[in-house]
């Protein structure tokens, strides 16, 4: 996670690898400030989930450092711990910043995800949820230092571990979040709503599938709890998860949340699902993201 990309040829016949090509970091980088580890997080049914970490080597852990936890957990796609330079912001600012490989995905092979999906889907939550507490419990941040960020799928993971086990963050990122499941599932006049049947369950055929999704839908679940600081981003013309999906949700926790974190919604007029496009336009909208990260940890001015 802290050595930049590379492209090598490989030579089969003297079993020898050149490299072509390696990622620039303009600011500069160097992998020897940077520690890397995977941990092995215990999940209520025993199953062990990997989370990825990387921090700056000198950083106390004593439970003080502040933590991103990035999830996905869903259409059977692996969360890579491959190098970023966007992390490096926040890692240089004393942040861990890990990725839970929650089931979902495919990261220990295709039963990890099957164990992740329609009437398993609960174990996504579980797991993520888990994550955070090992870490916790490792010394590696603190509850209230922690927050959590997922996409899409991944929104719909923030959405339900806020639902679960709001005491368990510190602050919540959902962009363009699937919220409102239950709703969408049983809206066959939608064009993407039947593909999605496999996946999360046709709630329209079977009372099996109705009453999963139900127990767990983040708009359907909200209640009168503390929430953390919670960031919802959408985009207007998002055709995957429409714009009202996270509307809705943030009216909802506004009207039955109890005390006084903000919940906050940026619905960009110009983006879909995959949010800003050009290079400038998507670091401003991490730049935002980060910015909230840094707030609602206290540490916006540090560095």
């Amino acid at each position: 996670m802290t050595t930049p990309e590379q492209v090598f040829d490989y030579d089969m016949r003297t079993r020898t690898r050149t490299l072509l090509k390696t990622q620039e970091v303009p600011s500069g980088h160097n992998p020897d400030d940077y520690v890397t580890r995977r941990l092995m997080a215990p999940a209520p049914d025993g199953e062990l989930v990997p989370v990825s970490l990387v921090y700056r080597k000198g950083i106390v852990l004593d439970g003080s450092a502040p933590c991103l936890l990035y999830g996905y957990g869903a259409y059977g796609m692996a969360m890579p711990a491959s190098f970023s330079t966007n992390c490096l912001s926040l890692v240089d600012r004393g942040f861990v910043y890990a990725i839970a490989h929650i089931r979902g995905g495919k990261e220990k092979g295709y039963v990890w995800y099957e164990d992740g999906k329609r009437e398993k889907k609960v174990n996504t939550f579980t797991d993520f949820i888990a994550a955070a507490r090992h870490l916790v419990a490792e010394g590696y941040t603190s509850h209230d230092r922690i927050v959590a960020e997922g996409g899409s799928a991944g929104g719909m993971l923030m959405g339900a571990v806020a639902n679960m086990a709001p005491e368990a963050f510190g602050g919540i990122v959902a962009a363009v979040p699937f919220v409102d499941v239950l709703n969408t599932m049983l809206d066959d006049t939608l064009p993407l709503t039947p593909p999605e049947w496999p996946e999360w369950g046709n709630p329209i055929a079977a009372r099996e599938d109705y009453d999963t999704i139900a127990a767990y839908s983040p708009y359907d679940n909200v209640g009168a709890k503390d929430y953390p600081p919670i960031l919802a981003l959408a985009g207007l013309t998002d055709p995957r998860v429409t714009y009202w999906e996270p509307a809705k949700w943030v009216a909802r926790l506004r009207d039955r949340k109890g005390g006084d974190h903000p919940v906050l919604l940026k619905t960009n007029l110009d983006a879909g699902h995959a949010g800003a496009s050009g290079r400038f336009s998507r670091l401003e909208e991490k730049a935002l993201t980060y910015a909230f990260v840094l707030k609602v940890t206290g540490t916006m001015d540090s560095h």
